[in-house]
């Protein structure tokens, strides 16, 4: 009994090391916003995907052939979507201001969530690009999307060619655009 109550300090001791050790890897870890995941559809067709806007019009990925378009899987109570949210912003006016060669962005609300918290959240944190109703899942279905934020760029051909499945901001988007951009100039 006397060997157990000696021993029992540094077996708290070394526990308490390695919890810390452990602590202090995860707290200085660098958060990767390039963070992808293998997907077949990566140099492929993009898949048929329509839907209905916030606004009620309707919506086709076809008809964007000849622009730069990235796609944004989200909901309006994801944690991470609402992190990266103000980058997007950011990412939509440094589009703007390209003029004809910048990127479309389109929000696909995923389709769990409501038009009423999606239309809700774009009216208190603002993004005025197109905001797509996935209600019954099949565009995030048909791009193999099971976890949000989730972020698509299709090439003017309707091309996939870039997919993240992380928090996104708008430089690293803007410079991806770009870097896809000059490739097949």
């Amino acid at each position: 009994m006397a060997s157990r109550r000696r021993i029992a300090p540094w077996i708290a001791l070394a526990v308490g090391a390695v919890v810390a050790f452990l602590f202090v890897i995860l707290a200085s870890a660098k958060n990767d916003t390039t963070e992808t995941a293998a997907t077949p559809l990566l140099g492929k067709t993009a898949p048929a995907a329509r839907g209905t806007t916030l606004d009620g019009d309707e919506w086709d990925l076809t008809r964007r052939k000849g622009s730069w378009v990235v796609l944004n899987f989200f909901q309006s109570s994801c944690v991470p979507c609402k992190e990266e949210h103000p980058e997007l912003v950011r990412f939509a006016e440094q589009q703007a201001a390209l003029g004809a060669d910048g990127a479309e962005l389109y929000t696909i609300v995923f389709s769990d969530d409501s038009p009423e918290a999606a239309r809700k959240f774009f009216e208190d944190n603002g993004g005025d690009w197109p905001v797509i109703l996935d209600e019954r899942g099949s565009i995030g279905v048909s791009f193999g999307v099971n976890q949000v934020p989730e972020t698509w760029i299709v090439s003017p051909g309707g091309v996939i060619v870039y997919r993240t499945i992380a928090k996104v901001t708008a430089d690293t988007l803007s410079a991806q655009v770009q870097q896809f951009r000059e490739a097949t100039q």
